[in-house]
């Protein structure tokens, strides 16, 4: 009869048990002087030797030829105890027997010598699942037990534990197994069973087991029925993780911001039977790995999930910030947790994949912070502003002009409805040079060339004693008494209101200026006593009373000579603000 790996290569002696050696070093060292304790209590998450070792403790104390504190397992105690034949060595599972009348009769049987061995043994297994009153008629027993008695206590919940249990006891944590450590076994094991298991096959069914050995060998008798050759490719069909590529498909389309993919994608998922939790669940742990990958490449391989070839995280990972991972782990943490009251999980996955894909959709900080993050990429990439870009102006001189030729600054471009763009519009009366369309930059030439026999301005006609070419004030420069403006405001503010600031468009009509805010979120966070006082304080140290409302909408088209006024008036104040 076939006996699964797990059971048939169970650890017979203390030296037989893999990564616990803080514990089984002080338990042979124990069994060895003849100091073992009355009760113990082992802890520990699933498959990593609590009842592998309580079950060895028990053939030690019994055993007739110990050998250094190992039991020689060739004595009839040995035997008799391995074999289950001798029922003084006694195995409860406290989930089945976890009332007050079965412990009642574990301990009105306890008091009676053993038959068969020197020590009666009492393997209680899941103790934690024991009810209050249980516990409770433990107690006496458990701090004074007969000389023959010994208690073995199991636990993978050790916080549901009473504390007067746990005073009573020898309490020893087992931890999770190393990968290597089940990798070594799992190359051993498959070695004596004849099973052709490649070195990169036992490395990631170490890492699927999860630190427990008996996890890792359960997969591996799995595996071995695939194929003659138990490879990652070969572990990855048999476990069924081949649908774990879809997810890396899933997580790319997200990483690209196209979210009509990744809902097609989830979709294609749900209809195949996936569960919206499960896929959640997966992309996390995706997710997860890739930050690993990210933030520790030298120590973060053996935390990794094991569910994604090398290759796959090479590519999803490339050119993805830790910020952006953190934020999607963050994200898909919060929607599976709330997927348990959700009436509908379906489309509160949906909704989720939408606010991976757009950060601005979080309704948060987090919103601001992406359109910081995404404005300085562009920056970084050479972009020009909004304003310019739409226009399409671009800087260069006119033909055969030469490269010293004196500059002058481009008009406005909202003209009268009636003027011809093609045509050249005559200049008003002593009008000096206008300033540039708002948001436009200092540095770009003008559209038309000065006429030929254009004599040089003066300095003096310059104003201030500059040279020709050059502005008055940064105001003229920037084009845009309203840049300047915010621009002197943003001494006064917290960054976050500097960016919303930067997206509006301010109209001055006598004392009453107007800012136009492109929509209800930034005129929501700019309608606040804090900005007005600070354009109102700003407008105040030249001399100028100011009255600030905000509308959303777009800013009306002002005529030139308002303008003019406009920047005439606040032209000398701005004298020393450089617009960036």
């Amino acid at each position: 009869m076939y006996q699964a790996l797990y059971r048939k290569w169970r650890p017979k002696t203390f030296s037989d048990v893999i990564g616990q050696s803080h514990i089984t070093k002080t338990l042979r060292k124990q069994v060895e002087e003849g100091r073992t304790s009355h009760a113990y209590l082992f802890t520990g998450t699933r498959g990593t030797g609590k009842t592998t070792c309580a079950k060895i403790l028990a053939k030690a104390v019994n055993c007739e030829h110990p050998v250094n504190g190992d039991p020689c397992c060739q004595c009839p105690a040995c035997l008799g105890i391995e074999n289950g034949s001798f029922l003084d060595v006694l195995e409860l599972d406290a989930a089945s027997n976890n009332g007050v009348d079965q412990v009642r009769a574990l301990r009105d049987e306890a008091i009676y010598a053993p038959a068969n061995v020197k020590k009666r043994v009492y393997i209680v297994d899941e103790v934690h699942m024991l009810s209050m009153p249980a516990f409770n008629a433990l107690l006496k027993i458990l701090e004074e037990p007969p000389e023959h008695l010994m208690f073995i206590l199991a636990t993978t919940e050790l916080h549901k534990v009473p504390a007067t249990i746990l005073s009573r006891c020898q309490r020893f944590s087992f931890k999770r197994i190393s990968p290597r450590d089940i990798a070594a076994r799992l190359l051993y094991v498959a070695g004596q069973e004849g099973i052709c298991l490649t070195d990169d096959g036992a490395e990631l069914l170490s890492r699927l087991a999860g630190g427990a050995l008996r996890d890792a060998l359960s997969l591996l008798d799995q595996c071995a029925a695939v194929g003659e050759t138990v490879d990652s490719r070969a572990v990855l069909d048999a476990l069924g993780l081949a649908g774990n590529l879809q997810t890396a498909r899933l997580l790319e389309h997200t990483l690209s911001r196209d979210a009509q993919a990744a809902l097609l994608q989830l979709d294609q998922l749900y209809q195949g039977g996936k569960d919206v939790g499960a896929i959640l669940g997966e992309l996390s742990t995706l997710v997860r790995d890739l930050l690993l990958r990210k933030t520790a490449p030298e120590g973060g391989e053996a935390l990794l999930s094991g569910g994604y070839d090398e290759a796959t995280l090479d590519r999803l990972g490339k050119g993805v910030s830790s910020a952006r991972l953190i934020y999607l782990a963050t994200t898909l943490q919060k929607a599976a947790a709330d997927l348990y009251y959700s009436a509908n999980r379906r489309t509160d996955a949906e909704l989720c994949l939408l606010r991976l894909c757009d950060e601005s959709l979080s309704g948060d900080l987090t919103a601001l912070e992406a359109r910081v993050e995404r404005l300085e990429e562009n920056a970084q990439r050479g972009q020009v502003l909004r304003a310019a870009a739409d226009r399409g102006r671009t800087a260069g001189p006119a033909a055969g002009e030469p490269p010293s030729a004196p500059t002058v600054p481009a008009a406005f471009e909202d003209s009268p409805p009636w003027a011809d763009p093609e045509e050249e519009r005559p200049p008003l009366p002593e009008e000096p040079p206008l300033p540039e369309e708002p948001g436009m930059r200092a540095f770009d030439l003008p559209e038309e060339p000065p006429a030929a026999d254009a004599e040089p301005e003066t300095p003096a006609a310059a104003g201030g004693g500059q040279s020709a070419g050059q502005p008055s004030s940064p105001a003229a420069a920037g084009g845009n008494w309203w840049r300047a403006l915010a621009e002197g405001c943003k001494g006064r503010l917290p960054p976050m209101y500097r960016v919303f600031l930067d997206m509006c468009t301010g109209v001055l009509e006598g004392d009453l200026l107007t800012v136009y805010a492109p929509d209800d979120i930034t005129m929501g966070r700019l309608d606040n006593d804090r900005v007005r006082n600070a354009l109102v304080d700003e407008a105040a140290a030249g001399g100028i009373t100011l009255r600030p409302v905000f509308r959303v909408g777009e800013a009306p088209m002002a005529t030139p000579q308002t303008n003019l006024q406009n920047l005439m008036k606040f032209g000398s104040q701005f004298d020393n603000i450089e617009i960036k």
